[in-house]
């Protein structure tokens, strides 16, 4: 019994200890990942070969799309029409654009267009607009050849119509069209022929140090040659081979074309290379008339005998193929590069630089 009350008296004077209470702690707020510079320009990089990938691939069956269904069309049907001024579907006014420095893909390009102009019994006329200072002769002239094909095959009259520059092969082609108006800021004329030839003697032997030895057949078979300078004799004998023959042709042209306003001794005076605004122009009698695009269309449809008419334009789309074709232009240093920049160029160009 002692037992009990001493184990009780035990238990009594030695509690249980309690659970320790519990204690919470506030953290602090976790700071954002700060995002890594070079994380973030991977991502971009990442992003953009993504997206280039899809561009080459969609290119890439582009091309194999117009391998297949585009690449038999000829230049001809190549062109699609861009309505500029609304009007009935079964009469039309055609513009064919002459942009640029002429050459060999200008006058394939008017070819064409003149092709499509002369097959569409809807057109009943034609806009030669032109922005150019001219260009080698021989496309020039083939542009020249087609504009009076295609008045003389169709009897669809044409007018030419000059912006802000019409020299030289610009106005040689400008002469082949019934009528010529030009923007009063128009500059035009510059009849005559121009031969650009490089002479790289000096440098080669003075600053390379390099010799130039040539074997040739005949005396005149280089001339004229990036390795020596011309002598005298050699430019009589080009002025007479090219450049006489060239402006000659230039000026019956011109005499053909204008004719009704211009003498051939007055066409000889006024083809010593000089240049015209419109006002001179007009009054020296290169041009009829002075105006705008919409007075183009006016003398057009006056000549045709017709009113109200739809004028649309040539044009060609904008494709994959020829985005692809675009880049191909930019020049390299190859072989036929240099043949184009060394090779003595007989130009109709208002080398006005």
């Amino acid at each position: 019994m002692e037992c009990e009350n001493n184990s009780q008296h035990f238990q009594n004077a030695n509690p249980a200890p309690s659970a320790p209470a519990i204690q919470y702690v506030a953290l602090p707020p976790e700071k954002p990942k700060k995002t890594s510079g070079w994380r973030i320009f991977l991502n971009i990089l990442l992003a953009l070969s993504i997206l280039g990938n899809v561009l080459l691939f969609l290119a890439v069956m582009g091309m194999g799309l117009a391998m297949v269904v585009g690449t038999n069309k000829s230049l001809k049907d190549q062109y699609v029409e861009n309505v500029l001024v609304d009007g009935p579907h079964n009469t039309k006014v055609a513009v064919i654009n002459l942009f640029g420095v002429i050459e060999g893909e200008n006058s394939d390009q008017i070819r064409a267009q003149t092709e499509n102009a002369a097959d569409d019994k809807a057109v009943k006329a034609i806009i030669l607009r032109i922005d150019s200072p001219g260009g080698t002769v021989s496309a020039s002239d083939q542009i020249h050849y087609y504009i009076s094909k295609l008045r003389s095959d169709t009897g669809k009259p044409v007018v030419a119509f000059m912006q802000s520059i019409a020299a030289s092969g610009g106005y040689y082609s400008a002469v082949s069209c019934n009528h010529i108006i030009a923007e009063p800021t128009t500059i035009t004329g510059s009849i005559g022929v121009i031969m650009n030839h490089i002479v790289i003697k000096d440098l080669l032997e003075q600053k390379l140090g390099v010799q130039s030895e040539t074997i040739k057949s005949g005396e005149k078979k280089d001339w004229p040659s990036m390795f020596s300078q011309m002598t005298d004799e050699q430019k009589v004998y080009l002025n007479t081979k090219l450049i006489s023959p060239a402006y000659e042709r230039f000026l019956k042209l011109v005499t053909e074309g204008r004719k009704e306003v211009i003498t051939p001794e007055q066409a000889r005076l006024l083809a010593d290379g000089s240049i015209y605004n419109a006002d001179e122009a007009l009054e020296k009698g290169l041009i009829d008339e002075i105006g705008y695009f919409d007075d183009a269309v006016a003398a057009t449809e006056k000549l045709a005998g017709i009113s109200g008419a739809r004028v649309v334009e040539y044009e060609r789309p904008l494709s994959w193929l020829s985005s692809l074709g675009a880049q191909n232009k930019i020049p390299m240093l190859n072989a036929s590069t240099l043949e184009k920049l060394t090779a003595p160029k007989l130009l109709y160009l208002w080398d006005g630089r």
